[in-house]
């Protein structure tokens, strides 16, 4: 081989230049290897700065390089994330800076924790521009930490720089820099800060963690002069204590959301309503990565804050489609795929394969709160062992236990996919409405459905028969609802109308909100009418249920006339002797009982129960259930002694039946003390239901809603029986376990605080007793509506209680009011109406208006006559009043008349010895003596 002319080597630097030949052994190796090469004219080798050059032929080459210096102070290694556009100054910066100020001379490290898109990484640059602009450091090393590796070679990088190390050797030089952190004595004091940005895995701070000899963990090391930051989407315990402070990222504030949207909107020239603004940020959880991108797709479209939020809200758009074509402040992933490494890390966690199918169920329900037992019961964890990601064939069979679902929650927590407290109970899972979003957004229409039906199931489930938790019954309402909001659809397949959204509604009225209740049936029939056809059996029940809480809601004539019209409709298309039918029949006479007909409605449970019992048998619970209303209304309708024999029947029957401690034989032994009060003897009422009591709160503790009622009944008759104030005092009890059990809106609730005012009055604070019922009033009012009849009663107590204190004038014109909302409800000719204007009449008179009462007791009289009759013995007491009224207003001669006629008419109609009979002997003659008196002479007066 022959080489000339190779021309000059140069090299600067470490750098290394030969100029000729450069190869092995001459004569050696394969025979394409020269066995001799001739050199001519090689050229000059020229080498600065320890480089090294050579001209001619060389074999081996060792070159011992110099030691590089370390970089002067400061030093910044790794590069710190540019500002967001509009970047937000938030309260966590604060918190990271006041840790710095207070941090003394311990080791100061502080980790950045929350779901991903909070802006962690913002907050932490943020953080290390003022620490190296502001105060003082000497070396800044920034390392994106998102795996071991990054770690490792960003603390090589900085040993490189700063201490001398061996950059083709980077786990060495890794070690050399975290061991030049340690502080050494005698030697100039380095102020640091360390920032691993992105932990996604707690573990990948520790290097050959199954080989001891070789393990270290790459934690920068203590020293009073040195801090670390991180940041991550993890929980994990490791990742905490040993003095490592835990500061908690959370979302923008609405004030921050509005700031940052209208900046950069501003920034390009754009302008959009405050409000709407507002209401963009609500619908993006007020997530900064969501509002980053939300305003780079208005900027970059064009389109207007409305336009995104109609998008949003259509449930057949997919985040994707919202995604800007350029993601702003160098983000590298669109939100619809920012927490998709997270699933699949908490996926990969101990019990593998759970995470995921959890978060499908959870992405379905309500991102405020869902309470434990929906997601970790039966219903639930079937469907985690029939959609485990993980683990093989074997492990999908297996069965999950409440255990394992909870620490699937467990795992999503670590993520910071959700939020799991098990310290409340009633909303121990929030997430964010975004990863709901996203997650649904990854469903399949199988995987949807399987979803929705899954979580509909299990919110059934966990949903208490007896409700005794207001709280928890209205988190589960809303779960109920953030279902229907997602998948409507599914609610309404397969079987006709889910039983969840007949559970929720129940709901609605058993905790107090009636009206609420009638809402939402009527929402729920017309779409079950529109879904289902008019003539399915869901349908059909979903009219009765909207016909109940009509009933519940006061308008017991209106639910009288459409349960009527409902029954007629469910003979016709299920039949006579169908379920659905019967219980519609029991709900006609009902209500027609509530409107007044008593005895109608006996005889149509009559009627009901022959039919029940030849369908459904004598022993069915339906047909205990009729029994038990019959016996109701035959009381009602006046039939004593019919009652109390078929109650004890109903007793013996359901004892026999169904046992001694059974509810329905503790209700009808209530029902036997409740007739037995009020045909007289309270005494024997309230052994009764002390005995009663005893064995509820054995039986069904002292929380269940009979047990409050029957305390109920036993202060009624402890009242009736004549200790008022222990009545009072027993009431006020029994409000502070409504409270606490009900709610201070449930009707229960309210009820019990009428008693304590009525109570009161009787046990002589009538002024007490009417500011009491005035308060109520305004409850009522609030919760139920000014129609329904609990409030048209609180409204004729304020109205008595104002004129039994003294104010004759305040009650009549209470009376005067209450009317005006009677005659609305029940009409002009109502006996409620027709009483309540006899009151106003009376009040008048004890006002001072005698003339002005006996023209209204005149008015009264035409109407009761008109509508009950000569002889009814309220138009009697209405001539009884008038005629009273005509003597106090100057015409006694008059007076004695009505009541010489009114005395005759009521013994023909009562008998000589009827007591009103008797209260009207000593009227009579009192007036025709005063009539006498007032026509003596005067003379004749004088003596």
């Amino acid at each position: 081989m022959t080489v000339a002319d190779t021309g000059n080597a140069e090299a600067a630097g470490d750098e290394v230049a030969v100029t000729g030949y450069r190869g092995p052994v001459l004569g050696s190796g394969p025979p394409q290897f020269p066995a001799s090469v001739r050199l001519s004219r090689t050229g000059d080798a020229v080498a600065n700065n320890g480089g090294t050059a050579i001209s001619g032929y060389v074999h081996t080459l060792t070159v011992q390089q110099a030691p590089r210096e370390p970089a002067s102070w400061p030093h910044q290694v790794g590069v710190i994330p540019s500002p967001a556009r509009s970047f937000q100054h938030r309260a966590e910066a604060a918190r990271l800076r006041a840790a710095v100020e207070g941090g003394g001379t311990a080791v100061l490290s502080q980790v950045l924790t929350g779901m991903g898109g909070v802006g962690k990484t913002q907050l932490a640059a943020d953080y290390a521009r003022t620490a190296w602009n502001e105060d003082g450091l000497d070396v800044l090393v920034w390392v994106t930490a998102s795996a071991q590796s990054p770690v490792v070679s960003g603390y090589a990088q900085a040993g490189v720089e700063l201490c001398r190390a061996d950059p083709d050797d980077p786990e060495l030089a890794a070690k050399q820099f975290l061991a030049w952190l340690v502080p050494k004595p005698g030697q100039r004091p380095c102020r640091w800060l360390i920032v691993l940005d992105d932990v996604t895995d707690p573990s990948d701070l520790i290097v050959h963690p199954d080989d001891p000899g070789n393990r270290y963990s790459l934690w920068p090391p203590a020293s009073p002069h040195g801090r670390v930051l991180l940041t991550t989407r993890r929980r994990d315990a490791a990742l905490f204590g040993d003095g490592r402070r835990r500061i908690e990222v959370g979302l923008f504030t609405p004030a921050e959301s509005a700031a940052y949207l209208t900046e950069a909107l501003d920034a390009q020239g754009r302008t959009e309503p405050a409000d709407q603004l507002a209401a963009l940020a609500d619908d993006l959880g007020h997530l900064p990565l969501a509002l980053a991108q939300a305003a780079a797709y208005l900027i970059d479209s064009g389109e207007t804050a409305v336009t995104y939020r109609n998008l949003l809200a259509d449930r057949a758009t997919k985040l994707t489609d919202l995604a800007p074509d350029s993601l702003p402040d160098e983000q590298a992933t669109a939100l619809a795929a920012a927490w998709s490494l997270s699933i699949e890390r908490a996926d990969a966690l101990r019990p593998a394969g759970l995470a995921r199918p959890m978060l499908h169920l959870a992405a379905m329900l309500d991102a405020n709160g869902i309470p434990q037992p929906v997601l970790t019961g039966e219903t639930a964890r079937a469907h985690l062992a029939a959609h485990r990601t993980a683990g093989g064939p074997a492990s999908e069979l297996a069965p999950v236990s409440p255990s394992d679902a909870v620490r699937a929650l467990r795992a999503l927590d670590r993520l910071s996919l959700i939020d799991h407290q098990a310290d409340t109970p009633h909303q121990t899972v929030r997430i964010h409405q975004l990863i709901q979003r996203a997650t649904r957004d990854t469903h399949t229409p199988h995987q949807n459905d399987q979803a929705a039906r899954t979580a509909a199931d299990a919110l059934v489930a966990a949903w208490p028969e007896i409700e005794r938790d207001t709280d928890l019954a209205q988190t589960l309402r809303a779960n109920a609802a953030a279902l229907t909001g997602h998948a409507e659809d599914v609610l309404y397949e397969f079987d006709g109308v889910h039983a969840v959204l007949v559970r929720a509604g129940a709901s609605l009225g058993e905790t107090g909100q009636v009206a609420a209740a009638v809402e939402y049936f009527q929402r729920i029939a017309g779409v079950a009418h529109g879904r289902l056809g008019p003539d399915h059996p869901h349908t059909l029940a979903v009219r009765g249920e909207l016909v109940r809480w009509r009933g519940e809601a006061g308008d017991a004539a209106g639910a009288a006339e459409a349960s009527a019209e409902l029954l007629e409709h469910m003979e016709r298309v299920l039949g006579n002797e169908h379920v659905f039918t019967f219980s519609i029949r029991s709900n006609v006479a009902r209500f027609r009982g509530e409107a007044g007909d008593a005895a109608g409605a006996a005889d149509s449970l009559t009627g009901l129960l022959a039919d029940q019992v030849r369908v459904l048998g004598d022993e069915h619970p339906h047909t205990f259930a009729v029994r038990g209303e019959l016996v109701r209304w035959r009381w009602k309708a006046g039939d004593a002694a019919g009652a109390m024999a078929a109650s004890a029947e109903l007793l013996e029957h359901v004892e026999r039946v169904l046992g001694n401690e059974h509810v329905a034989t503790l209700n009808t032994r209530g029902n036997i003390a409740c007739f037995r009060g009020e045909a007289g003897d309270a005494d024997g009422a309230v052994a009764a239901f002390a005995e009663l009591l005893t064995d509820q709160v054995r039986v069904l503790g002292g929380d269940h809603p009979d047990t409050l009622t029957t305390r109920h009944n036993l202060a009624c008759f402890r009242g009736e029986a004549g200790d008022a104030d222990g009545a009072a005092a027993a009431f006020a009890e029994l409000l502070t376990d409504r409270v606490r059990v009900l709610g201070d809106d449930h009707p229960s609730t309210l009820t019990t605080r009428g008693n304590i005012a009525y109570w009161r009055g009787k046990a002589g604070d009538a002024d007490g007793a009417a500011a009491a019922f005035a308060e109520l009033l305004t409850d009522r009012v609030r919760v139920l509506g000014d129609h329904h009849p609990d409030t048209i009663a609180t409204r004729r107590f304020v109205a008595r209680w104002r004129g039994r204190a003294g104010d004759a004038a305040g009650a009549a014109a209470a009376y005067t009011e209450l009317v005006e909302h009677i005659v609305r409800v029940l009409g002009p000719d109502h006996p409620d109406t027709l009483t309540a204007r006899g009151n106003i009449a009376y009040w008048r008179g004890q006002a001072g208006d005698p003339a002005g009462a006996a023209a209204a007791f005149a008015e009264l009289l035409t109407d009761r006559v008109r509508v009950l009759g000569d002889d009814h013995p309220s138009a009697l007491t209405t001539r009884h009043n008038l005629a009273w009224c005509q003597g106090e207003a100057g015409d006694a001669a008059g007076a004695a008349a009505a009541f010489a006629e009114l005395l005759a008419d009521r013994v023909r109609v009562l008998g000589d010895d009827h007591p009103d009979t008797i209260a009207t002997w000593p009227c009579a003659a009192y007036w025709r003596g005063m009539h006498l008196l007032m026509n003596r002479p005067i003379d004749e007066q004088d003596q």
